[in-house]
């Protein structure tokens, strides 16, 4: 029986660190100001970098292993 690694783990840590990164850098720009416009860049940005980023590939990754998963099963119901 084959062991597949699974690159699920290393999504989910970068989309924490990417999340963690934003939040250290609103951080730094709302000391001491109260500019919302400039946090609304890096809010907007980080978001769409998580979900080019990370969410787009998990996806596909997903949608293949159900795609690989269900062939496999039709495999084993013929035999």
């Amino acid at each position: 029986m084959e062991k597949k690694n699974s690159p699920l783990g290393y999504y989910i840590i970068g989309s924490a660190i990417i999340w963690g990164l934003t939040i250290l850098g609103c951080a730094f720009k709302l000391k001491g100001t109260g500019c919302f416009p400039e946090i609304s860049y890096i809010l907007n940005g980080a978001a769409g970098v998580h979900l080019i980023l990370i969410w787009c590939p998990l996806g596909a990754q997903l949608k293949k292993r159900n795609k690989d998963n269900k062939s496999g099963n039709n495999q084993k119901e013929q035999t």
